[in-house]
């Protein structure tokens, strides 16, 4: 679902700070030989995660779902100096050309990419996270929101990707409630309610949470 009109889109995307070199490699590269680039965060959604994370300033980074390692390298812009962010994704196919993109870049030595299942690699972490950000499967989009809001330091950001989910949170938009829009709307109103957060949704993209840790 097209929230904006595409030429509206167009313009947006003008008027913002371009890709890099490696990043518009790696965004045309998905389009063209990996399945469901839909997935990727691409360039105004980069640019976001980029300008969050100068504005953050995070010593660490948690990612829940690399893909190709987009995201991970515009939030990896933000770090300090001797900062650290760690990906986690399920997928072992994709492995091998995300940390050749993470080799290429700048921030190699501050990228590490866990392969296995978040759920259980979230827990022997030991680190207090300045900034989160959730994009895998949706179905457990709250697990892994239970498990991180205790290790986000006070003051600390979780960023939640997909949201809106292509705009099927209305009843409307949607011919069924099938399980991920029910674990999105689940998700929506639990952070909603949760008093340990302060909340707010933007509609960038398909619908970027944005949650600071009080």
């Amino acid at each position: 679902m097209e929230f904006l009109d595409p030429d509206l889109d167009k313009y947006i995307e003008a008027h913002t700070e371009p890709e890099n070199e490696l990043l518009y490699k790696i965004n045309r590269e998905t389009h063209t030989e990996v399945l469901k680039p839909r997935m990727l965060s691409g360039h105004l959604q980069g640019r976001v995660l980029s300008m969050l994370a100068h504005m953050i300033q995070p010593e660490n980074i948690l990612e829940i779902g690399t893909y190709t390692g987009y995201s991970a390298l515009c939030m990896a812009e933000g770090l300090k100096d001797k900062g650290k962010l760690i990906t986690i994704d399920v997928n072992e196919e994709l492995a091998e050309r995300v940390k050749e993109y993470f080799q290429s870049s700048e921030f190699s030595n501050k990228i590490e990419l866990k392969i296995g299942k978040a759920l259980d690699i979230i827990p022997t972490l030991n680190k207090n996270w300045d900034m989160v950000f959730i994009d895998a499967d949706k179905s457990n989009y709250l697990n892994y929101y239970q498990l991180c809001v205790e290790q986000v330091r006070k003051g600390g950001y979780i960023l939640v990707d997909n949201v809106l989910w292509s705009g099927k949170v209305l009843e409307k938009n949607r011919k069924k409630l099938d399980k991920d829009t029910e674990s999105m709307l689940k998700f929506n109103e639990f952070v909603q309610q949760d008093d340990r957060v302060q909340n707010v949704l933007f509609p960038i993209r398909d619908g970027l949470m944005i949650l600071r840790k009080k």
